[in-house]
């Protein structure tokens, strides 16, 4: 290969690079004249605090959970003693059942 066609190939290749480097300036110009648009804004975070509410919620649940803890304590106290007078009751029965 001769050098004439060596300095042609070369001659071909910078105009294509210039070609490119014109048109990647050309792009960068379009973009710097364009209007950017402002970051979007990012979502509002509730905050932790709660008011008065929530914690009357709170206090009524709580509430209405022990009233209804007393009363199964209460009927678990009821079913003991009703079950310890049938007892004593059938044990009397029995006592005068038996032959002595």
């Amino acid at each position: 290969m001769s050098d004439f066609d060596q300095a042609k190939r070369d001659a071909a290749d910078a105009a294509a690079n210039s070609d490119q480097l014109a048109q990647i300036a050309a792009l960068l110009r379009a973009q710097q004249l364009t209007p950017q648009q402002p970051p979007a804004p990012a979502p509002a975070v509730p905050s932790p605090g709660g008011g008065a509410a929530k914690w009357i919620g709170i206090g009524i649940g709580g509430s209405i959970f022990l009233v209804a803890f007393a009363l199964s304590a209460i009927a678990v106290a009821i079913t003991a003693v009703a079950l310890t007078i049938c007892l004593l009751v059938l044990r009397a029965m029995w006592q005068d059942i038996k032959p002595k």
